[in-house]
């Protein structure tokens, strides 16, 4: 739980980068260290030691995502069973309850049942300080509704349930305000973004990497939409790693 955890911290540091990153991304020093991949496929993490996780910049991610118009007919959030007993069945603490823990900047206590009390963490959707996690939502990044509206064929309840518990990525659930998460509901890029301007690159770059990450289609509207950030975040990079 520890190792997976502390991975919820990594595209933080990967974003507060980005700046310094050129807008086309370098090639592997050794590129026979590499799987040759076919012409447009994402490109593997340079000097990773997992093929699977792929990088490339924003605009590039966005052509790679499948566009298609959406279908809400017959969606129920129940779908989605949430929250599961998390990565430590035995901890006492739910998906949920591990996401707040693994994104505390000051540790709460934790008691029976996993009670919380104390701590501290940034709100990354309206940059905003809570030190009460009753004031948190667990967030799915991309709305159960929208990965529903998303889905190119009907997912499987496992793969639902899979999706909805995401902790092996960083990126698919994020703990924000309940103010912040209840403005955004199951709104897309097109029709919501975080208060935050500062925000914006990495929203959009978390955006197309979940929906790259579970194989999900965007609408028109979303595409032309997260076109419009990428303008603005020309050395934004989307990294992410495809779900099994």
């Amino acid at each position: 739980m520890i190792t997976n955890l502390m991975r919820r911290g990594l595209p933080a540091l990967l974003l507060a980068a980005l700046p310094l990153l050129p807008a086309s991304l370098p090639a592997a020093a050794d590129s026979t260290l590499l799987p040759k991949a076919a012409p447009g496929a994402p490109k593997p993490l340079p000097g990773a030691g997992a093929p699977e996780q792929v990088m490339a910049t924003l605009y590039e991610a966005i052509d790679r995502l499948p566009v298609s118009a959406e279908h809400r007919e017959g969606y129920d959030r129940r779908l989605y069973k949430h929250w599961n007993k998390g990565l430590n069945a035995t901890d006492g603490c739910n998906t949920r309850k591990e996401v707040i823990l693994g994104e505390a900047v000051d540790a709460p206590q934790v008691g029976d049942r996993c009670a919380l009390t104390g701590g501290s963490w940034l709100s990354k959707y309206d940059n905003v300080v809570v030190t009460d996690a009753a004031r948190l939502d667990v967030d799915h990044f991309v709305p159960l509704a929208e990965v529903y509206d998303s889905e190119q064929t009907p997912w499987s309840p496992e793969r639902r349930e899979a999706y909805a518990n995401d902790q092996d990525s960083p990126d698919t659930l994020i703990a924000v305000t309940a103010a912040s998460n209840r403005s955004k509901a199951d709104k897309d890029p097109a029709e919501w973004l975080p208060s935050d301007a500062a925000y914006h690159c990495a929203y959009a770059a978390t955006w197309v990497g979940t929906k790259l990450r579970w194989d999900l289609a965007a609408d028109e509207a979303e595409r032309e939409a997260l076109l419009g950030l990428a303008e603005d975040c020309p050395a934004t990079v989307v990294a992410y790693e495809p779900a099994p």
